[in-house]
């Protein structure tokens, strides 16, 4: 059985392209191999844009405004399969587009970063406040980027 099963859904007439599909994949799986899930997972991921990924966040989380990811975990095991249900995940392709331009790294790292930092959300952590949460959460981030991509500047944590 595949240790990952991902489900990629593209509305609002976003891309789906191959390679985007496999660099979610990539930035998924580094993550539950660097916190050492062992058991055949599944991950549901949407692609939108800033106004599909307002409108979810205004109706799940009361927040009127876009976003760039979301996570929605899950946390159940799938009695017929045996797969931990991670949950979903809403990625915003606008706003990653724009934040790696505006960050200097560009797209394709924005995207794997909000993917890693979507599953570790999905995987139990959170940043409700600028305590050591989100200092543990932001150190596990780093970590999994730089074994992701080696050769790019991760931001420095705060």
């Amino acid at each position: 059985m595949e240790k990952l099963k991902l489900s990629l859904r593209c509305e609002r007439g976003v891309k789906c392209p191959p390679e985007l599909r496999k660099r979610i994949r990539t930035a998924a799986l580094a993550v539950l191999a660097a916190e050492a899930v062992d058991g055949p997972c599944e991950l549901s991921v949407l692609l939108t844009d800033d106004e599909g990924i307002h409108a979810i966040n205004r109706e799940f989380r009361d927040v009127d405004r876009p976003t760039d990811v979301l996570s929605f975990p899950m946390g159940d095991t799938d009695p017929a399969t045996g797969r931990y249900l991670l949950g979903d995940m809403v990625l915003n392709v606008d706003r990653a587009k724009a934040q790696g331009d505006a960050l200097g790294h560009g797209p394709d790292h924005e995207i794997s970063y909000l993917t890693v930092h979507s599953v570790l959300h999905l995987l139990g952590y959170d940043h409700v406040d600028e305590g050591p949460m989100k200092r543990q959460m932001r150190a596990r981030e780093k970590a999994v980027m730089a074994q992701l991509e080696p050769d790019t500047r991760t931001e420095d944590i705060e």
